[in-house]
């Protein structure tokens, strides 16, 4: 089977029951009320943004020329043939590190199948050179970059976002988990673990703890401020049905600094002060400056396999956060998305900003089946979707509200 990252209810029971209703939650929490929050590499605080008063409107369609890219490689280099998580790190020489999870490799029939024997991974990189040529980077003989670990036969790590730090290292956040969860996918987080690889071979040269006391899953995001003042580190308390947003941050551009976690009013030692700035998104989505504000883009989680990507805004990298509209409808999902079957879902929807073209961003999202089968009947379901969404915005004029 197939692990996803959306562990989305602790029972079947409570599944089936929240799939009949519909909906699993009320609207977005929001920590204070909209416009409130500081500019761009504030942190917080009391201030205003003229983002948090416009009008923004979304027009996405597939993005056509990372889409042909991987599907290509996918289906003739012999190497990955999909993953999901599909985060983006820019590292220097103008080249890109793609970061997935669970990672299949090998070849793809000419009836686009997968082999039964296709390696599996729990974690991978895809490099992508300035030329926007692919290749596959993983451990050892065809291994998982983060090896399982050695106390826990029945462990592994899936990976969050990360960063290139000053000295040319690349450093992501490591999820640990662990079978026997309970559960509809019965299995449990156990804690956050930093991965650093070396910066010429990336290779893995240490796996180090990182706050775990909460429960809070670190790394759905990593958002740098352009001063390189702090970095910001997303995560989010999974409680099945809700999901929430936590937000930490440390000084410069090097994860092992000392963390400081978001108290609703300030900034703590303590991750036990961590707070939740508002429910709704899903286990990986993006914070990033836009304009003289910040652009929260996710799937909404609020409505069970929802094939919605929403938009919030805030002045602030620690919200509050207020609605700015569908992004996009991910139209592969359930009985009457492009697969046609109800097997079919999409998660963990989010931005690569150093990929945006003037008003374009570029979003990914994940797309499986509840069925593992199919993954091997069909390579096409577990890749990556590629999705440019042109935003128009509407701004007031100054003195208007």
């Amino acid at each position: 089977m197939v692990r996803t990252r959306r562990r989305l209810v602790p029972a079947l029971g409570a599944l089936t029951l929240a799939a009949g209703l519909g909906l699993v939650g009320a609207g977005p929490a929001l920590a204070g009320g909209p416009g409130q929050g500081q500019g761009p590499g504030s942190g917080g605080g009391p201030g205003e943004c003229r983002l948090a008063g416009s009008t923004l409107t979304f027009t996405g369609a597939p993005e056509p020329d990372l889409t042909e890219t991987f599907t290509t490689y996918a289906d003739t280099a012999g190497e990955w043939t999909g993953a999901d998580s599909t985060y983006s790190i820019p590292l220097k020489g103008n080249t890109i590190l793609w970061v997935f999870s669970d990672t299949f490799l090998g070849e793809v029939a000419e009836d686009g199948s997968r082999p039964l024997d296709s390696p599996f991974l729990n974690n991978s990189f895809v490099m992508q050179d300035r030329r926007g040529e692919l290749s596959t980077i993983t451990g050892p003989d065809d291994t998982s970059l983060i090896p399982q670990p050695t106390d826990e036969p029945q462990g592994w790590y899936w990976v969050g976002d990360g960063l290139q730090t000053p000295r040319g290292d690349v450093q992501v956040v490591a999820l640990r988990y662990w079978y026997g969860g309970g559960g509809l996918w019965d299995f449990g987080f156990d804690s956050n673990h930093l991965a650093t690889f070396d910066r010429t071979t990336l290779q893995l040269t240490s796996l180090t703890s990182l706050p775990s006391e909460t429960g809070v899953q670190w790394g759905s995001y990593v958002a740098e401020e352009s001063t390189g003042r702090y970095t910001y580190v997303y995560g989010v308390d999974d409680q099945g049905l809700v999901k929430s947003m936590h937000v930490a941050r440390v000084h410069g551009r090097d994860l092992t600094n000392h963390w400081e976690f978001w108290t609703g009013e300030g900034w703590s030692d303590e991750e036990t002060d961590s707070v939740a700035v508002m429910s709704g998104v899903a286990n990986e989505y993006s914070v990033s400056p836009y304009l003289d504000g910040y652009l929260l883009i996710t799937q909404d989680t609020n409505e069970i396999f929802s094939r919605n990507i929403l938009a919030y805004t805030s002045c602030s990298p620690t919200g509050p956060f207020q609605p700015a509209g569908l992004v996009y409808e991910m139209p592969e999902v359930g009985a009457f998305g492009s697969y046609g079957n109800p097997n079919i879902f999409a998660y963990n929807a989010h931005e690569h900003p150093e990929l945006r073209t003037r008003d374009t961003l570029l979003v990914t999202y994940n797309v499986n089946s509840f069925d593992s089968d199919e993954l091997y009947e069909d390579a096409s379901i577990y890749r990556p979707r590629f999705v440019e969404v042109e935003v128009d915005v509407e701004t007031p004029r100054p003195g208007r509200r």
